[in-house]
């Protein structure tokens, strides 16, 4: 049970991580991290873990940079407004 309790703060964390950085759309943080962690096969409380301990200085393992970039430019620009509309 405390594991699952640490695990869930540790996503909240990258959660908060990600919302300061990318400036993605409510619920899309969530969205990345899965992304991140279903083709790399980590377990997403580890993504997190991984990107709690990139901001705080610590290099992100390769497989994982690549992944997260991906997902956030596939979901911010999912999010941002189209320029033809208006």
């Amino acid at each position: 049970m405390r594991h699952a309790i640490e695990s869930h703060a540790m996503v909240d964390q990258a959660i908060d991580v990600l919302t300061a950085i990318h400036r993605l759309a409510p619920g899309a943080e969530f969205e990345v991290l899965r992304e991140v962690s279903q083709p790399t096969n980590i377990k997403l409380h580890m993504v997190a873990e991984s990107v709690i301990a990139w901001v705080l200085g610590q290099l992100l393992p390769e497989r994982v940079g690549r992944q997260l970039d991906a997902a956030v430019q596939r979901l911010s620009h999912q999010d941002a407004p189209d320029a033809e509309a208006g």
